[in-house]
């Protein structure tokens, strides 16, 4: 237990000064935090042992669904779509997947995709023997410009939690809308 409560405080201590470094106002800041920290919760929610339910492993399906309901508005049309694979998703796996989530919705409402009335977002998933391949395609948005540098903390989380899971991220800016590819194995998924 004692290991644990240190990973949680070394995780908010992270979170919070990186969000201190890449926000305007204190407000800014702690709307960012509290995004970040409840989006982390939602995902321990979905995978922490419940009575009854011990040996129930969650979906990433389930996952990626929980973690993006918010940014999907009420309406006649779907604008977020999740189709992927029954693939386990361990207690460890599924922080940094949340983070990576997170980061990534909330790039997509303030530029991308879900900025819009008419833009959409598919996540899809193939998975081939222990490699898992995500793809997270934002359509119907703005006009985008691929940044010249990845480094902001959003850049920066992302790329060190797909590490934390043995695995890389790419962003293909098209004109269509980006296109963003996670890789890393079923294993590493399940932890």
């Amino acid at each position: 237990m004692s290991h644990r409560v240190k990973n949680l405080l070394h995780i908010t201590t992270a979170l919070t000064q990186m969000s201190s470094r890449s926000s305007a106002t204190k407000e800014d800041m702690a709307q960012a935090l509290t995004n970040r920290l409840m989006a982390l919760g939602r995902a321990q929610d979905l995978v922490r042992p419940l009575p009854g339910r011990v040996n129930e492993a969650a979906l990433l399906g389930d996952l990626f669904s929980l973690l993006l309901a918010p940014y999907d508005e009420e309406g006649a049309t779907v604008r977020i779509r999740v189709s992927v694979p029954k693939i386990n998703v361990g207690a460890t796996s599924s922080t940094a997947l949340a983070l990576v989530v997170h980061e990534l919705a909330t790039n997509s409402a303030k530029y991308g995709s879900l900025s819009v009335v008419s833009g959409t977002l598919d996540v899809s998933c193939n998975a081939h023997e222990d490699e898992v391949v995500i793809r997270w395609t934002e359509r119907g948005g703005p006009p985008i410009v691929s940044p010249a540098l990845l480094e902001g903390f959003g850049s920066r989380l992302v790329r060190r939690s797909m590490s934390t899971l043995g695995g890389d991220i790419a962003f293909d800016w098209s004109d269509e809308g980006v296109v963003v590819t996670l890789q890393t194995s079923k294993a590493r998924l399940e932890n």
